[in-house]
């Protein structure tokens, strides 16, 4: 048996191939490279470049691999981005989605596992979001994964496939161990980018929002360690091996922060100060998003290991800085 990842290249994928490969696991990375990076990926991992809407490629890859379970993360995750793109992200985020869970129902592909998202929530509240929340996501790109949720719903029903849909909240960190983290130039995610300001790769820091029903004015999210996340997701691979049916998941820590805590945490353990600008609000933005992931934990029996704020600030700088010597040498 082995594994497929689609997107394993990427600062998500590539921590989940190295999470397979850690215990033991044959794994089978596909991905374009349109935005991730071959040395990211563990070198025990199978890698082939190519496009999850490659039936044929698929076909190949199933048969000659032993695949049993998909892991899909292969997509588009800018918000912003896909309110200026709709039809970019519906193209890329849902129809090759269509077209891979079509390849996991032809070639007979018992589990599969997809990277979902908390933007299908939308306006979530203040209170941490059960599963059972309204489903009404504020941006194509919510909506492009929503769909892809349903589709797998669907399929699910009609054959046999198993299916686990893993609602991400803020994912950020980096392997501990150094091995990975994200790299993708011109990232939007609020820790990478203050990071990137303290090592000097930015002059400051803008703040979207400063006038939202929050404690400070500015969004609160949960943040996930990414360490974490992939914990989840190995927990809900062997979930579906051994045929405990569908589960759909928030995947989160139930604890909420601030723009402007986090900001105070990045100076706290950086020991840097930094200029932060302030500028409106961006298209598609939640006022809160806090998970409630005692479905998962109870499920699943997903622990987390990294539940602390600080350790999530420090993996990611300490990964920007060996990004940093990298690119110099």
């Amino acid at each position: 048996m082995s594994v497929l990842v689609t997107g394993g290249a990427g600062y998500i994928g590539s921590h989940m191939v190295l999470g397979l490969v850690d215990r033991g696991e044959d794994v089978v990375v596909l991905d374009n490279f349109t935005t991730g990076f071959d040395w990211l990926i563990s070198p025990a991992a199978t890698v082939v470049q190519g496009d999850v809407a490659d039936g044929a490629l698929l076909d190949r890859l199933v048969t000659e691999h032993g695949v049993d379970a998909i892991v899909h993360f292969a997509g588009s995750i800018v918000v912003p981005d896909s309110v200026k793109d709709p039809l970019g992200y519906y193209g890329n985020n849902t129809a090759k989605t269509r077209d891979l869970i079509e390849s996991a129902v032809r070639n007979k592909v018992p589990n599969f596992i997809f990277s979902s998202t908390a933007a299908v929530y939308g306006e979530a509240g203040k209170k941490p979001v059960s599963e059972d929340s309204p489903l009404k996501p504020l941006s194509p790109y919510g909506r492009s994964k929503l769909m892809s949720e349903m589709m797998l719903e669907d399929a699910a029903a009609a054959h046999p496939l198993s299916y686990a849909a893993l609602r991400y909240f803020n994912v950020a960190g980096a392997d501990p161990q150094g091995r990975s983290g994200q790299s993708t130039k011109g990232a939007t995610h609020l820790i990478k980018v203050a990071n990137e300001v303290v090592v000097g790769k930015r002059a400051h820091i803008e703040v979207f929002g400063t006038d939202y029903a929050t404690p400070d004015g500015t969004c609160v999210r949960d943040y996930i360690h990414v360490t974490d996340l992939i914990g989840a997701h190995l927990a809900a691979l062997d979930h579906l091996r051994g045929g405990h049916g569908n589960l759909v998941a928030n995947v989160g820590y139930s604890r909420g922060f601030s723009v402007r805590e986090v900001l105070d945490v990045v100076r706290r353990v950086s020991g840097n100060d930094f200029e932060i600008r302030e500028s409106g609000r961006r298209l598609g933005d939640s006022p809160s998003v806090v998970a409630d992931s005692t479905k998962l934990r109870q499920t699943v029996g997903w622990v987390p290991r990294h539940d602390d704020l600080s350790e999530i600030v420090t993996h990611a700088l300490d990964w920007e800085k060996r990004l940093l010597k990298r690119n110099a040498e």
